[in-house]
């Protein structure tokens, strides 16, 4: 039986010293979803584009909401319940795909000599891809609509990092699951379209009873999507103490998840 390295060194030695293959194989991934349609990779920058759209007329027009104090025209709504949406289908896709992860790579199973840990993060970098053309689309109707984007813009990215680890590490565990217990595939597609209405993406945190809201923060979309209204939006700075907080939480979870899928992949080739 084959030993793997469990230190949190080795998970980022891991990410490092593959670093090529897993562009490479993102790339792939990428491509790979909008292959033989005819607009091609020009779907990742459309869709956003449609369903924002969308968004802005049902929320808009139809329904005619209103976030708050926010009073500003038509399309404020829209574009704050996009952002949860960005950040919610981000981590859904990356659950959704991780149960499949290795059943659906059986034959790089085999190979003694392949990362097979490396899965997740081409398929995080994958969905990573998606959410930013989205993010991009995003700001481009913010500057259409207000005129400039914020600086404090430029502070997302921080916000994102953890969300990417503790959605690694939360795959790493669903990826080793998926090959045992079929089943966890269902169960994952059903929990991550309930967790959409348990997020603050169609309401703020404050609009929930107060002896909710501690639930509320314990899930792990609620500081992203808030803060990230935040810094696009408002132009107001992160919550930097929170945003380390909640890296220093991620990191914990990815290195979980992480030891648990080289603890596991032993088993891998019994079951496939």
């Amino acid at each position: 039986m084959q030993r793997h390295p469990l230190s949190p060194a080795s998970m980022i030695r891991s990410l490092w010293g593959h670093r090529q293959l897993i562009v490479q194989l993102t790339k792939r991934e990428v491509i790979g979803r909008y292959r033989g349609s005819v607009m091609g990779l020009l779907w990742s920058f459309l869709f956003p584009l449609l369903m924002l759209g969308v968004y802005t007329f049902v929320f808009s027009v139809v329904f005619q909401s209103r976030w708050g104090t926010v009073g500003g025209g038509k399309s404020d709504f829209a574009v704050i319940v996009f952002i949860g949406m960005i950040i919610h289908g981000f981590f859904a896709e990356c659950l959704n795909k991780s149960t499949g992860l290795v059943l659906n790579n059986a034959n790089f199973v085999k190979r003694v000599v392949f990362p097979l840990e490396i899965l997740v993060w081409v398929s995080v970098l994958a969905s990573l891809f998606h959410a930013v053309v989205s993010v991009l689309v995003l700001l481009l109707f913010i500057v259409a609509t207000h005129g400039a984007i914020p600086w404090t813009a430029l502070t997302f990215p921080l916000l994102l990092l953890p969300l990417i680890f503790c959605s690694a590490g939360l795959s790493w565990m669903l990826a080793s699951l998926g090959v045992f217990l079929r089943d966890v595939g269902q169960v994952i597609g059903v929990l991550t379209n309930v967790l959409l209405f348990l997020s603050p993406v169609f309401f703020p945190v404050s609009a929930v009873p107060m002896e909710f809201q501690r639930i509320m923060l314990a899930n792990p979309l609620t500081f992203v999507i808030e803060q990230s209204r935040q810094v696009l939006i408002f132009g107001h700075m992160p919550d930097m103490m929170g945003a380390v907080i909640y890296l220093a939480v991620s990191l914990v979870v990815a290195w979980l998840g992480y030891c648990w899928f080289q603890k596991t992949r032993n088993g891998f080739g019994d079951v496939l």
